[in-house]
């Protein structure tokens, strides 16, 4: 456990996380919408604190990160716990599990220190914060990406871009790449299926490429959700204006899961489809996935 960084104290011991774009206001006693930050007697305490659900050596290119050390592994770690709720989420069973299953806080102690000794040990030039939402694990993630810089080792977050601007100038000096799920262009799908806000993802989107951090895009294309040309469209033209012709895009297959298992898998033809798209709209880097 660790006080948050990210917080201000209101009215009747009541707190205001300012980690992600929720800005939760949370009683004492409580937990915000993550689920891992609880008020204890006013002061705002990370629960999952040097808490590892998953412990994982990938190669980058799962992240998906194409276009950075690529062909080299990174070292990967989450917490359980996380901002959104995604009815399609692939990993419900640790993002979700302290509000579907749980409120214990799971997962093997594993210090700073660790993970770097364990990166350096596995020859792994990155370490990744992924698997769960980084900013719900912000105070464990900035701890480890200031030592890893120290010891050459690059950092990597996989983000749903709902961090807060806090959040994004505290960790902007120390990470070197990022994939930002852009999961629509709708509000309404935003808030029916993620329990969040387009406006606040694409505000992220524009400020990361401005502090000049690697960016890549992704996009799961879901049959019947956000999968219209006009939808795929225009997700390809805000990232070509926004946030530059050679952001990497990436379309990906979607394949029923948790909440949504009477949704059909995504065709290969859709996915070709929203390739044409982007390259159409003059997107340099528009990679195909989960086909």
């Amino acid at each position: 456990m660790k006080e948050s960084y990210l917080y201000k104290k209101i009215d009747n011991d009541f707190v205001q996380c300012e980690t992600c774009m929720h800005k939760c206001k949370i009683a004492p006693g409580k937990r915000g919408i993550c689920g891992v930050r609880e008020n204890q007697n006013g002061k705002l305490i990370a629960l999952n604190y040097g808490k590892a659900i998953a412990v994982n050596i990938d190669p980058i290119e799962k992240k998906p990160i194409y276009h950075y050390v690529p062909k080299t592994k990174t070292y990967s770690i989450s917490t359980v716990g996380c901002n959104l709720r995604c009815l399609h989420c692939q990993n419900a069973d640790i993002s979700q599990y302290t509000k579907e299953w749980s409120g214990e806080i799971v997962g093997e102690d594993l210090s700073a220190d660790e993970i770097i000794e364990n990166a350096l040990e596995y020859k792994c030039p990155s370490i990744s914060y992924t698997y769960t939402e980084p900013t719900i694990f912000l105070e464990y993630a900035l701890d480890t990406m200031k030592l890893a810089h120290k010891h050459n080792l690059k950092n990597v977050w996989v983000s749903n871009g709902y961090m807060s601007s806090e959040t994004l100038e505290l960790i902007a000096p120390y990470l070197d790449a990022v994939n930002v799920d852009l999961k629509s262009f709708s509000d309404k799908f935003y808030r029916g299926i993620c329990g969040a806000k387009l406006a606040p993802v694409l505000d992220s989107l524009v400020a990361i490429k401005k502090q000049g951090i690697h960016l890549e895009v992704t996009t799961l294309v879901i049959p019947g959700k956000n999968d219209s040309a006009e939808e795929l469209t225009e997700i390809a033209k805000f990232i070509f204006n926004k946030l530059g012709p050679n952001t990497a895009w990436h379309v990906s297959a979607f394949y029923p899961t948790w909440q949504m298992m009477d949704t059909p898998a995504t065709s290969r033809e859709k996915i070709l489809e929203a390739v044409s798209i982007g390259e159409s709209v003059g997107l340099k880097h528009v990679h195909p996935g989960n086909i």
